[in-house]
C-alpha cells in the first residue's frame, strides 16, 4: 500500500502541462507558497499581469503607487513574516525603480524575489523602448540575477530563485523575463529547488570553534555579547537568551538585533552604535572578551575601528564567512548557524555571574538616564519630545507592537525607547538608510501579520518620499498606523549641520503641506497633536482605531538625538550632549 502511494505520488510529480510563460511564473508562485505580492504593471511584463487576473483567487496583488514602495512593502513582508517577499515590475524604469529597495534588502539580508518584464530577446541591446540591462544594474545589489529568455527556463530558475533568496544569508534575487518568453509555451513541471552545487547555503559548524568560543568566554571576567539580525533571522532567540542567562553576560544590540530579547529582559544593556546607549559603547573598550553574533561589524556600531575594542578577545559568530575579520580581527570565529552554533555552545559554557560588571553598565545607564533619558521621556520644556511620544505608544500597545521606522532622528528615538516584547517587533531600513522606507514596509508588515500592531514611526521629510503609498493603504484598506514626528526640518542632517558645520542650515528646514487634509483626502481618519496633554488620548483613539489612522504630532525643532559618537571617533568618545 505505501509502496503504492509512493509511485502515484511520483507519477503526478512528473506529469507536465502545456502552458505559456506567464501562467507558468504565477504557477511558480503558488507553488513556493506565495500569497501576496507588490507591483506595478506595464508592457513588458503585461502577460504575467493578464494571468495574476485569472489566477487572483489564488494570489493577491497589491498595486502599490510607486515600484519602490513595492519592494519596501515586498520587505516589510518578509521582514515580519520570515517569508519571502515578492516585488514585480515591468521593464525599464519599473525595473530601475525597485533598484533602491533591492540594494536595501541586500544590505539588510532580506529575502526578497523581484520579478521584472523585459522586452522581447531579439530586441536585446538595441535600445528599444523601455529597455534597461537590469540584470548588469542590479549585479552589484543582489544575492544573485537571472535573466530568462526561453519559457522552458522558468520553472528551474524561479526555484533556484526562492531557494537562494531565503536560505543561508538572506538577500534579494532578481529574474528578468523577455517578453518572447512571457508569452511561449512549455511543458510545466515544477520541482523545489533544495541545492545548488557549488553554493554552501549553511556552513557546517566546527565544534572546536565552538569549544574554543567556550574556553574564552568561561575564563572571561569582563565578557559582552553585541547580537545583530542574525539571531532574528536564525531563529535563535531562545537560544541567544539561555547562553546570556547561564553565563551572566551583559547583551547589546545592534539596530537590527532590537527585539530579539526582551527590552526589559535585566542582562538586556541596551544599543550600541553612533546614537546607542552610553554604557554599551562605552564599555566596549573594556570588556575583555566580545562575544559578536549574527553582527557584521558595521562602521556605525564600531566607530574607529583603531580603536574598537583592542583590549578583547573577539568572538565572531556569523553564518557568512565573508563577514569574518573583513572589519575587525577575531580570536575565534564560529561560521554556522546562529541556532544550531548557539545550541552547542551552551552546554559548554559554566553556570556563571558577573554581577560587578553588570553593575558598572547599570551606574553608566543611570548617568545616560539623568542627563538625557529623563529630558526625552519625562520633558518639562514646553515643546513635545520625540521620546514622549513613543512612551505613549509603549503604553497603549503594551509594547507588542511592531514599529516600522523610517531614517533618522525619529528612527534613533524609536528603537532607543521603543519597548520590544515580541520579536520581529523592529523593522527599518539599517545597513542603506533609505528615507521613504516606511510607510510601504509598514503595509507589507500588517499584511503579513495582520493580527499584529503595526506602527509607522516616521518624520516629515522621509513621509513625504513615498506619501503616494497612502493611496495603496486606502484602496486596500490595510490598518497600519501612521506617526509622523514633525520638526520642519531634515532633523538628523540639521543635527549635524548644527554640531559640525556652525549651524549653517542648508536646505534642511522643510516647508510642509497639511499632512492632516492629504491624509483626510485618502479617506484615512487623521489628528494632530501640538500640546502635551492632546498627546495621551490622541495616541489612545489611534491605537484602538481598527482602521488605518493618521497621526501628526508636532515636535520641538531643534532637538537632537544624544548619545552620539561622532564620525571617526571612537566608541569612547561617546557624548551625552
Amino acid at each position: 500500500m505505501d509502496t503504492q502511494t509512493i509511485k502515484q505520488n511520483k507519477n503526478v510529480a512528473e506529469t507536465t502541462e502545456r502552458i505559456t510563460g506567464s501562467e507558468a511564473v504565477i504557477r511558480c508562485l503558488i507553488e513556493e507558497g506565495v500569497d501576496v505580492l507588490y507591483g506595478y504593471p506595464g508592457g513588458a511584463i503585461m502577460p504575467v499581469y493578464d494571468e495574476i487576473y485569472k489566477y487572483q483567487g489564488k494570489i493577491h496583488h497589491v498595486l502599490t503607487r510607486h515600484e519602490q514602495g513595492a519592494a519596501h512593502a515586498a520587505q516589510g513582508y518578509a521582514r515580519i513574516s520570515g517569508k519571502v517577499g515578492v516585488a514585480m515590475a515591468t521593464s525599464g524604469p519599473g525595473a530601475t525603480n525597485l533598484v533602491t529597495g533591492i540594494a536595501d534588502a541586500q544590505i539588510d539580508s532580506t529575502p526578497l524575489v523581484c520579478i521584472t518584464g523585459q522586452v522581447f530577446s531579439h530586441l536585446l541591446g538595441s535600445d528599444a523602448f523601455q529597455e534597461t540591462d537590469i540584470v548588469g544594474i542590479s549585479t552589484p545589489v543582489t544575492k544573485w540575477n537571472c535573466q530568462i529568455t526561453k519559457a522552458s527556463e522558468i520553472p528551474e530558475v524561479l526555484a533556484k530563485a526562492f531557494y537562494i533568496a531565503k536560505s543561508g544569508r538572506p538577500g534579494p534575487v532578481l529574474i528578468d523575463i523577455t517578453k518572447d518568453a512571457q508569452v511561449s509555451e512549455l511543458d510545466f513541471q515544477y520541482k523545489k529547488c533544495t541545492g545548488i552545487r557549488s553554493y554552501i547555503a549553511v556552513p557546517k559548524t566546527k565544534p572546536e570553534a565552538v569549544k574554543a568560543a567556550a574556553d574564552l568566554i568561561n575564563n572571561a571576567k569582563k565578557p559582552m555579547i553585541v547580537w545583530g539580525q542574525g539571531i532574528i533571522l536564525g531563529e535563535a532567540e531562545n537560544e541567544l537568551k539561555a547562553v546570556m542567562e547561564k553565563a551572566g553576560i551583559p547583551s547589546a544590540w545592534t539596530i537590527l538585533g532590537a527585539s530579539a530579547v526582551p527590552t526589559s529582559h535585566p542582562l538586556n544593556i541596551g544599543m550600541v552604535g553612533m546614537h546607542g546607549n552610553y554604557a554599551p559603547n562605552k564599555l566596549t573598550n573594556e570588556c575583555d572578551v566580545l562575544i559578536a553574533i549574527g553582527m557584521r561589524f558595521d562602521d556605525r556600531v564600531t566607530g574607529n575601528l583603531a580603536t574598537y575594542a583592542k583590549q578583547a578577545k573577539i568572538i565572531h559568530f556569523d553564518i557568512d564567512p565573508a563577514e569574518i575579520d573583513k572589519n575587525v580581527k577575531t580570536d575565534v570565529a564560529v561560521i554556522g548557524d546562529a541556532k544550531d552554533s548557539l545550541a552547542q555552545l551552551l552546554p559548554l559554557l559554566n553556570q556563571t555571574k558577573h554581577d560587578a560588571w553588570l553593575q558598572e553598565f547599570k551606574a553608566l545607564y543611570q548617568i545616560e538616564f539623568e542627563k538625557v533619558i529623563k529630558h526625552d521621556i519625562h520633558p518639562e520644556k514646553e515643546g513635545l519630545t520625540m521620546g514622549e511620544v513613543l512612551k505613549q505608544i509603549n503604553i497603549e500597545s503594551e509594547g507588542k507592537a511592531a514599529i516600522v521606522s523610517d531614517v533618522g532622528q525619529h528612527q534613533m528615538i524609536a528603537c532607543r525607547y521603543a519597548d520590544f516584547n515580541v520579536t520581529k517587533s523592529n523593522i527599518t531600513s539599517g545597513g542603506l538608510g533609505t528615507m521613504g522606507f516606511a510607510l510601504p514596509a509598514a503595509i507589507g508588515a500588517k499584511m503579513a501579520a495582520p493580527e499584529r500592531e503595526v506602527v509607522a514611526i516616521i518624520g516629515d521629510g522621509g513621509y513625504q518620499m513615498n506619501i503616494q503609498e497612502l493611496g495603496t493603504i486606502f484602496q486596500q484598506q490595510v490598518p497600519v498606523k501612521i506617526v509622523v514626528l514633525n520638526n520642519e526640518f531634515l532633523g538628523m542632517v540639521r543635527q549635524w549641520q548644527q554640531l559640525f558645520f556652525d549651524k549653517r542650515y542648508a536646505s534642511t528646514e522643510m516647508v510642509n503641506p497639511d499632512f492632516i487634509t492629504i491624509a483626510k483626502g485618502y479617506h484615512i481618519e487623521a489628528k494632530k497633536v501640538v500640546k502635551r496633554e492632546e498627546l495621551a488620548d490622541a495616541v489612545k483613539e489611534m491605537i484602538a482605531s481598527k482602521k488605518s489612522y493618521f497621526l501628526e504630532v508636532c515636535v520641538e525643532k531643534e532637538d537632537n538625538v544624544f548619545p552620539m559618537i561622532p564620525t571617526g571617533a571612537s566608541v569612547s568618545d561617546v557624548r551625552l550632549s
